[in-house]
């Protein structure tokens, strides 16, 4: 890894919704299959310290989006020994409601957001229902208070958060959403996050109906694939199998959390 460090990465399950396969993509799914979502946050931990990857919603969001929580976060980070009390960076994928919400989890943290998330937010395009649906109001103006708060870090593209672990733009599905670059003991991982919801996604080119910019969302599954190790090196931000593929971070926790490196199990 050239000296960079060296990161253990976990996915923590704290959601899901049932849903059928032709609501996941742009023209529908000609098998019209059960095709559910996962919600994850997503751990970092190396010698630097504790990185939170998102803040995924609690239970009160979670009945109004019509979304089943599973276990809160708070108790899957508390499962792998992180106390959210004592964290002090959570990088932001971008504000939609299941990646921004828990504004109060963090007392402690500093949140990695890019501007252009943040502009696009707040500004006039909030004014269409469409685009402004998956934000919650509160949630971003929970963000904003951190920004007068002096606990916002701003990055505008691709930028290094500590050594081996970088943010990358890709827009698409939210105008500033961002990808995370890891280095593991198993090479680069990169934590899609909506970039790519399911594996389908990027790997046979198809698009979430949810999107910002189609031609940013393909663009973005090339940026992800130049980033990570290999293809197997790529983390959806909701696809089930993730827990499938890989082993709970120790025994007990299994379709909870998960590592993410080390091999995956591919049948």
């Amino acid at each position: 890894m050239n000296g960079e460090q060296v990161y253990e990465v976990y996915a923590i399950r704290y959601a899901h919704h049932d849903r059928r396969s032709f609501e996941n993509y742009i023209g529908g799914d000609t098998h019209d299959v059960l095709q559910p979502l996962d919600y994850f946050v997503w751990a970092i931990v190396g010698a630097s310290g504790c990185y939170v990857v998102d803040t995924g919603f609690d239970e009160t969001m979670g009945r109004k989006r019509n979304r089943s929580v599973l276990k809160p976060v708070r108790d899957g980070l508390k499962a792998i020994g992180i106390d959210p009390d004592t964290v002090e960076n959570v990088i932001v994928s971008h504000l939609h409601y299941d990646h921004s919400g828990n504004y109060d989890l963090f007392p402690r943290a500093r949140y990695h957001v890019q501007d252009c998330e943040m502009a696009y937010a707040t500004g006039r395009c909030m004014c269409h229902a469409p685009l402004r649906f998956p934000f919650e109001a509160d949630d971003v103006v929970a963000m904003v208070r951190k920004v007068f708060d002096g606990r916002v870090a701003f990055h505008d593209g691709a930028d290094e958060i500590a050594p081996g672990l970088t943010v990358h733009k890709l827009g698409g599905h939210s105008k500033g959403l961002q990808c995370v670059r890891v280095n593991t003991r198993r090479g680069p991982v990169v934590l899609a996050s909506d970039a790519s919801h399911l594996y389908a996604h990027f790997e046979q080119g198809r698009i979430f109906p949810l999107t910002y910019n189609v031609g940013d969302v393909l663009e973005g599954y090339a940026t992800l694939k130049k980033l990570a190790a290999s293809i197997n090196h790529i983390i959806p931000g909701h696809d089930p199998l993730v827990m499938e593929r890989y082993p709970p971070a120790r025994p007990g926790l299994e379709g909870w959390v998960v590592r993410l490196d080390v091999e995956p199990i591919i049948r």
